[in-house]
């Protein structure tokens, strides 16, 4: 069973908020001259961020974020994000794996930006309600 897809919007306001929430000042976040200077495409988000929106996604799909027993992603590749008041999308599907007989649903979990997978072995697993 797909679940449905949710999306979220990344500008780099939401890059600056949240390096300002993380502490993680890193010129990559911000900087499209450093990014490219050490061979990236342009400014990226944080690594966390997007691993933080997913897991939004999966606290949305579970009904509340206690509901989470446990979430896990490997990142393939970075979401960049254009220096434009639209900025770039994350969209996140799910498929369920697995629900168990103690009421545990397992999920797969995949997170793309312009079509291309930017996390891997990304897998959620949520209690499910009774």
């Amino acid at each position: 069973m797909e679940l449905p897809a949710k999306t979220f919007q990344v500008t780099r306001a939401d890059l600056v908020r949240y390096a300002g929430a993380s502490g993680d000042f890193n010129p990559i976040h911000w900087s499209d001259r450093f990014a490219t200077k050490v061979g990236l495409p342009g400014v990226i988000a944080h690594g966390m961020f997007t691993m933080a929106l997913v897991g939004r996604a999966i606290t949305e799909w579970a009904g509340t974020p206690d509901a989470v027993v446990d979430y896990g992603v490997r990142f393939t590749r970075p979401v960049v994000v254009p220096d434009d008041d639209q900025g770039t999308e994350i969209e996140v599907t799910a498929v369920v794996r697995e629900v168990t007989e103690d009421g545990l649903t397992r999920l797969d979990v995949t997170a793309t930006c312009l079509g291309e997978k930017v996390l891997s072995q990304a897998r959620a697993t949520i209690r499910t309600a009774r």
